[in-house]
């Protein structure tokens, strides 16, 4: 075969494998393709906030302690909301 009939089988052998591919894409359901990037990040970073709560000495007037358990609260308000957009189809 001369190269262009290679290069005219290339283009269309890659064309069909992106058709393929979208199509596949469309079964996917959409909360396996939504990123949760932002979510993502607010939960490490608060649970870098935590982890610098524990680590902070003890004498703050239970605020400290306090300040943790809402820490904690808000965390699971996070991953309440990546669940919700799980279920949901959210992005």
């Amino acid at each position: 075969m001369s190269d262009t009939k290679y290069l005219r089988r290339d283009v269309v052998s890659g064309a069909g494998l992106a058709i393929a591919a979208s199509a596949l894409v469309g079964f996917v359901p959409k909360a396996a393709r939504a990123a949760q990037g932002n979510m993502d990040a607010a939960l490490r970073q608060l649970q870098n906030a935590l982890d610098s709560l524990h680590q902070a000495t003890p004498n703050k007037g239970g605020h400290k302690e306090r300040a943790a358990q809402l820490v904690e609260q808000a965390m699971a308000e996070v991953q309440a909301g990546i669940d919700y957009a799980a279920q949901h189809g959210g992005g």
